[in-house]
């Protein structure tokens, strides 16, 4: 197992929470039977609102996550249209490394995009570390959304190590992280200084909004389905352990979620996560089945409708969440969600009908 920096708080400087013990979510999360079965929607703050659309005219991504106010306000848009159960801070998994002055855009219709591919042993030796004062302004629209949520938790967010680094490797999004996997397997030296340094930047931007009031942590290793079972194990579980090993003196749950990680989802588990991400491939009886271990603590899931269901007709919407909420029931704790992102054209009004249903379950 590898160790927290040293740089991780005592537990006598951990700040104070909101006292939200009965928040379904939290109660979810921790493998108990809330009041209700908690629901929220990765992505549910975005272009799928208009409200969000009319906000962002003009200011770009990057812009709009280093503006306290405005990060805050997109945060709770879908918390007072949906009811959900949780908010998610606004933010995108590029961001503390921006904030650390690595060379990095947001482009519309592209995503990510690195001036220089780092792929070299000076480019890693080359990065900088994230310095607390860095994300202010993220601690800043923390401490506004936890003056304004209420009894709503707020869920923190960071790219894992492995969807960082081959950001940076790849120069931007890949369908096949060929650059990545070659580094991986030619120097794995390198590809491990590597991933420690990202380690170490989403660690401190996790404790940054930890230490601002979030209620929980979800760390996305958004492609890590990319990889084989065995090269998870090898190259990016020791990385992605050190991140949640790093939040664990906090004692709010940790989310762990990647997209078509079914074959992945023990090795994710074993990371140090207390509730584990399912996308739509896999259904949650069956991950619950493969989560369970013997020696292991009862299995906490989250999902995990098919965000493109929710173009379908409300019959079929219907069908799907009922089915999803009953295969939930195998778990020791369910949170509702979808199994990936809301898609941009999905209408708010199925989403806010999908929280009335999932409620009323």
């Amino acid at each position: 197992m590898m160790t927290t920096s040293p740089s991780s708080p005592s537990l006598a400087s951990v700040p104070a929470r909101r006292d939200l013990t009965g928040a379904p979510l939290l109660v979810a999360a921790r493998g108990g039977r809330p009041s209700r079965l908690p629901v929220w929607f990765m992505r549910q703050a975005g272009r799928s609102l208009p409200e969000y659309r009319a906000l962002r005219e003009g200011v770009s991504m990057l812009d709009a996550c280093f503006d306290p106010e405005m990060l805050a306000e997109i945060t709770l848009q879908p918390v007072r249209r949906h009811g959900v159960d949780a908010a998610i801070l606004f933010s995108d998994i590029v961001v503390p490394l921006a904030a650390a002055g690595v060379e990095i855009d947001i482009v519309p219709g592209t995503g990510p995009v690195v001036a220089e591919p780092v792929r070299s042993a000076d480019a890693v030796a080359a990065l900088p570390r994230l310095e607390p004062g860095q994300v202010d302004a993220v601690a800043e629209g923390v401490r506004l959304l936890v003056g304004r949520l209420g009894d709503t938790p707020l869920i923190g967010f960071a790219g894992a190590p492995f969807t960082l680094a081959s950001y940076l490797i790849e120069g931007g999004p890949s369908k096949n992280h060929e650059h990545t996997k070659a580094l991986m397997h030619a120097d794995p030296a390198l590809w491990h200084d590597l991933a420690s340094r990202l380690a170490d930047i989403t660690l401190a931007f996790l404790r940054a909004q930890l230490d601002a009031g979030v209620d929980a942590v979800q760390l996305f290793d958004s492609w890590a389905g990319a990889l084989s079972a065995r090269d998870y194990r090898e190259f990016v579980l020791p990385h992605s352990e050190k991140v949640l090993a790093g939040v664990a003196e906090y004692g709010v749950p940790r989310i762990h979620f990647g997209v078509g990680t079914g074959e992945l989802l023990t090795a994710m588990r074993d990371a140090g996560a207390d509730v584990v991400g399912v996308d739509w491939r896999v259904p949650l009886d069956e991950a619950v089945r493969r989560l369970d271990l013997p020696g292991g603590p009862p299995p906490v899931v989250q999902g995990n409708l098919d965000p493109a269901l929710l173009m379908a007709s409300w019959p079929v919407i219907e069908a799907e969440v009922r089915r999803i909420a009953a295969e939930g029931r195998a778990a020791a704790g369910h949170i509702f969600n979808l199994g990936h992102g809301v898609l941009p054209e999905t209408d708010p009004a199925v989403l806010t009908r999908v929280v009335e249903l999932v409620h009323s379950l």
